[in-house]
């Protein structure tokens, strides 16, 4: 059974920086590709940032225009993935939540995803 921990979420306010981790159980992201979404009350979830093995300590990233150049995603062992999140905005306020499937395919979009944390809340005070 895939199990997804997410931790890390707090509130914050314009400019701070936060660390999200992402933990899994059941599974491994050294050959399984593992991407952080993003939701608020009055939108669906969105894609934050996605991660995807492509060798031996190699992987490739992608980022929604949204938080390019402010977060990175990166792996750092088979069972842990973390989400570094600098000058934080208020629009970046939103319930972050960590998912994976079987497959090295770079997911962007939710449907692809069969396994999901239960979410850390990000505030972001202006």
């Amino acid at each position: 059974q895939v199990e997804l921990t997410e931790s890390g979420g707090g509130l914050v306010h314009t400019g701070d920086s936060l660390l999200l981790t992402c933990t899994v159980r059941g599974h491994s992201f050294t050959d399984n590709a593992m991407s952080w979404f993003r939701q608020t009350p009055e939108e669906e979830r969105q894609f934050v940032a996605a991660i995807q093995p492509i060798g031996w300590s190699e992987e490739n990233t992608e980022y929604s225009p949204a938080v390019r150049g402010r977060f990175t995603i990166y792996e750092v062992d088979q069972y842990t993935v973390n989400l570094q999140m600098n000058d934080l905005r208020p629009e970046d306020t939103a319930v972050y939540y960590c998912a994976t499937r079987y497959g090295d395919l770079m997911g962007t979009h939710r449907v692809e995803f069969p396994y999901w944390g239960q979410g850390t809340r990000v505030t972001v005070s202006s």
